[in-house]
């Protein structure tokens, strides 16, 4: 049963047209349209621009760009310290913006989420 808080309706001339639910209680409800579906990757734009979302993640919530990006990603904390070959609690210290980074290791960042350096620090 789905929880009627958590359900949207759309009107059209005052008659229900539509009915929005949470895509989990979709799922639960039909695992194999649920299948088709596929979660959509972040979109990494070329050049030096920032998406909307790490510019509202960083101005809205206060993040580092560092930490709006990874967010916005999808990655974790862990997986970045991995690629670029530092610890979960050194990445945890230079998103919290504690401290100036190094070209060096704003590269090393950047390189391992997949944006460029002007993209990490605009």
């Amino acid at each position: 049963m789905i929880e009627p808080t958590k359900i949207q309706t759309i009107y059209q001339e005052g008659v229900p047209a539509f009915v929005v639910i949470p895509f989990v209680d979709f799922a639960r409800e039909h695992p194999a349209e649920a299948e088709h579906i596929r979660a959509r990757a972040p979109r990494i734009p070329g050049g030096d621009a920032v998406p909307h979302e790490v510019v509202g993640l960083h101005v809205k919530e206060g993040m580092t760009y560092l930490r709006a990006w990874r967010e916005y990603l999808g990655l974790t904390q862990a997986e970045v310290a991995r690629k670029t070959g530092i610890t979960q609690a050194a990445l945890s210290q230079m998103e919290s913006g504690e401290g100036k980074l190094r070209k060096a290791t704003r590269q090393k960042l950047a390189s391992a989420m997949g944006i460029n350096l002007e993209q990490l620090e605009p």
